[in-house]
């Protein structure tokens, strides 16, 4: 019995939230204290815990290793064999076929050329546009594993040794002649790019680059508290916050991490647990109300766990505030601002200056709360989401003017992310309609639209059955009333009260609040009869299926008879045929019976409020002795046996519609009677 009330199920739901939050929660180690460059130390004297490096900031390596870069000179590698190979075939070329055409002073020219040029390197005219594109002034030139440095600029192409040649040729020697000598067949490149040295030796000079620039020792002093962070200090510490989340690697120390902010979460949503099971039974004991308040819980953190993780965008962007007001929305105002201080609590276990997003946020859902205390309308939604940014700017703008005494130091782009949260917190508006769709509830807003006497269906109602229009009404006074009394859900009575006899549009006149002088009643058998007025509640069921509404309305339709009996034509008809059977599923409504105090009311109220309209007096006492007959012939035929009423709840009902027939008929005291 006690695990019975403990709600295994719904606090399944409890354990399966922290398992996926604790799943996404960052896995690195928070470093736990915040600092600024030009700002004072907050806390007590900083020590190094342990021999640490003082690391060089990303920007500061980025360059060195940039530099490297642009100052690399890479490395090309010389093929001596084409300058023998050319020179060999200068020669025999010059002995077989031009020692009896050339002198020889050009081949010898030539061949000495050719020694410089090939020195010097011959390099294809891609890789030297490309070198010249780079302004690389000087390469390593590796000739037989040996590196020396040469100037681009002292290098040739195929096509500038030959003009080379030819242009500083002796004045001796006839160009023409010495052109005839086809020098460039002796011209090749000899130099080419070694992709696989120049990458290992950049490596080689990347990787040397120092990421830190001194060592910091165990037990020295770093900062006291109220002391200026300069450069120097800053660096210090930023190279303590790397050690410290460096450390939180490893899977070891990771499932250490998962079980840490497990136990964590469990504490936070055990006190949530115990805030329904104490305070709010209604809703704990209903599984769909559960997943519905850890549904907007688990979303919000995983969302901002991932923000925090990848860095998508500011925290602020994310629209807290959406929790509260769409809790409120459909439950009271406690429970909204208790789940926001949920999800606020967690989401400042990840996000960076804790201290000031919960102030911020905490403020933000003590607004909504104060803001839809009376919900009636959706354009108190959109009033709410202006009330959130002006709550937002101002608890900044004055937490940042106290702890930094300048109005110059206001981010403003801080401003700029409350915008974009406030644009999506006027989507609260359609989201609070998916989710009546999705769940089944049906908001405060929703009730008072469709208790609008100028929705279709009711004027429609008012047109075609007045006299059924007007029981409405009066059955709505009444149950509202009654509800008020016993802490059921006013609002929900009222409009389920307006809707309950919508069927009895389908033959209005078959009803007597709607007959005139005539009643066709007379001319039909009881059965008959019975069927055409049990009809009203399909013909209604069917009517408001096909309006869409929504099923807790619907509900009071189903249930407004229960299983009770047309009594008027049941009792005709045992009273007039006393020896014959009855089938009494011809004189019975289809139901079910109540099974909330909002259905149970509506049955009593619209039992009462019609049996009043045949009193033939409407003195106290025979209100009272009206409204105690029925009721309790109700709760003897078992029509009451599925609600929550309790016997004073009852007794509550009992008195509300005694007091409201008696203002509503102008009852009066029964004079007595004057004794002869």
């Amino acid at each position: 019995m006690k695990l019975k009330r403990l709600n295994i199920k719904s606090t399944v739901y409890f354990v399966l939230a922290v398992i996926l939050m604790a799943y996404f929660f960052p896995r690195e180690g928070k470093f736990r204290y915040l600092f600024f460059e030009g700002k004072p130390w907050r806390y007590q004297l900083l020590t190094a815990p342990t021999d640490f490096p003082i690391y060089k900031a990303d920007e500061e390596v980025k360059a060195e290793k940039d530099s490297v870069i642009e100052h690399f000179e890479p490395y090309y590698r010389m093929d001596p064999l084409v300058e023998a190979t050319q020179i060999d075939e200068l020669r025999s070329e010059y002995a077989a076929n031009m020692k009896d055409k050339v002198p020889h002073a050009y081949p010898q020219y030539i061949e000495s050329a050719l020694i410089r040029l090939y020195k010097n390197g011959i390099i294809s005219p891609q890789a030297l546009e490309e070198l010249k594109r780079d302004k690389v002034e000087r390469i390593n030139l590796v000739e037989n594993n040996m590196s020396q440095l040469q100037y681009v600029s002292d290098m040739f192409t195929v096509r500038t040794a030959y003009e080379f040649i030819l242009n500083n040729s002796p004045q001796s020697l006839d160009k023409a002649l010495l052109q005839s000598c086809n020098i460039n067949n002796y011209l090749a490149e000899n130099v080419m790019y070694d992709k696989a040295m120049s990458d290992r030796i950049l490596d080689e000079k990347l990787n040397s680059v120092a990421i830190s620039n001194g060592m910091i020792q165990a037990g020295e002093r770093i900062v006291d508290r109220g002391e200026i962070i300069d450069h120097h200090t800053y660096n210090v510490l930023r190279s303590l916050k790397i050690i410290h989340e460096s450390k939180s690697g490893g899977t070891q120390i990771q499932w250490v991490q998962f079980a840490g902010i497990s136990v964590l979460l469990i504490s936070l949503l055990f006190c949530f647990w115990l805030y329904l099971w104490s305070f709010r039974p209604k809703i704990f004991y209903k599984r769909k109300n559960v997943l519905f308040l850890l549904l907007h819980i688990t979303v919000f953190c995983v969302m901002t766990e991932l923000c925090v993780t990848y860095n998508w965008f500011n925290v602020y962007i994310i629209p807290f505030a959406m929790v509260p007001t769409v809790v409120r929305t459909f439950f009271d105002s406690r429970t909204a601002l208790f789940t926001h201080l949920i999800v606020v609590l967690i989401c400042s276990l990840m996000v960076p200056y804790p201290q000031e997003f919960v102030l911020l946020q905490v403020v933000a859902g003590m607004v909504v709360t104060f803001s839809l205390k009376d919900l009636s309308e959706r354009s108190q939604l959109i009033r709410c989401a202006f009330f959130i940014l002006l709550s937002y700017s101002i608890t900044y703008t004055c937490l940042t003017v106290y702890q930094e005494l300048d109005f110059t130091k206001l981010n403003w782009t801080m401003f700029l992310y409350f915008g974009i949260s406030f644009i999506l917190l006027m989507f609260t508006y359609i989201l609070v309609y998916m989710l009546e769709k999705a769940f089944g509830y049906v908001s405060a807003i929703t009730l008072v639209e469709l208790s609008n006497i100028n929705t279709p269906i009711l004027k429609k109602l008012s047109e075609t059955a007045p006299g059924t229009f007007q029981h409405s009404l009066q059955v709505s006074i009444l149950a509202s009333e009654a509800a008020t009394k016993i802490g059921a859900n006013a609002a929900l009575v009222r409009t389920g009260a307006m809707y309950h006899d919508i069927g009895k549009m389908e033959n209005p006149a078959f009803f007597t609040e709607n007959q005139k002088n005539f009643n066709p009643h007379d001319q039909l058998p009881f059965e008959q009869s019975a069927q055409i007025i049990i009809s009203h509640v399909t013909d209604g069921v069917q009517m408001a299926e096909k309006a869409k509404l929504p099923q807790a309305i619907i509900s009071f339709i189903k249930t407004h008879h229960g299983r009770g009996k047309v009594k008027y034509f049941y009792n005709s008809f045992k009273n007039k045929y006393p020896d014959q059977e009855i089938d009494e599923a011809k004189f019975t409504y289809p139901g079910p019976n109540p099974f909330s105090k909002e259905t149970a009311i509506l049955m009593m109220a619209d039992a009462v409020e019609a049996s009043s309209r045949s009193l033939k007096e409407y003195t106290e006492e025979a209100i009272s002795e009206l409204v105690n007959r029925i009721i309790d012939s109700q709760i003897d035929d078992g029509l009451m046996k599925n609600t929550p009423l309790t016997f004073r709840d009852v007794l509550t009902v009992k008195q509300v519609f005694i007091d409201k027939l008696k203002t509503m008929y102008h009852t009066r005291i029964s004079y007595p009677e004057l004794k002869a």
